[in-house]
């Protein structure tokens, strides 16, 4: 367990340092977006690749592409939902988690704004 959390920490670590560096080198949106695709992108490959979910997925998908972007994980859920023939589920979740999560960012700035406003 305490090599799997360490695997989780250091790949957290240089997900987030990734993810920074992009948004240096690309103007907004455009580093959020790039993040978001590559790190998609990435969680598809890996999944399948790493089929028995050895030692390193701790280490590259939860780790680095947690670090990197949660969109990745969000993205591979719906798509194992509609692999496991819940299209309907699969939707209502995207629904959910967009729109709940932005209700959340916009209660949290509201509430952030007026108590420090």
């Amino acid at each position: 367990m305490l090599l799997t959390l360490s695997q989780v920490a250091l790949g957290g670590a240089i997900g987030a340092v990734l993810r920074y560096l992009t948004g240096l080198a690309l103007a907004f949106p455009y580093g959020t977006l790039a993040v978001n695709i590559v790190g998609s992108f990435a969680i598809g490959v890996l999944w399948i690749a790493m089929a028995e979910r050895g030692p390193w997925s701790a280490l590259l998908i939860t780790g680095i592409l947690g670090g990197f972007t949660t969109f990745s994980a969000f993205s591979l859920d719906t798509l194992r939902l509609i692999e496991a023939s819940r299209a309907p589920a699969a939707g209502l979740y995207v629904l959910a988690s967009v729109t709940l999560s932005l209700g959340a960012c916009a209660l949290g700035h509201v509430i952030t704004k007026g108590a420090l406003g």
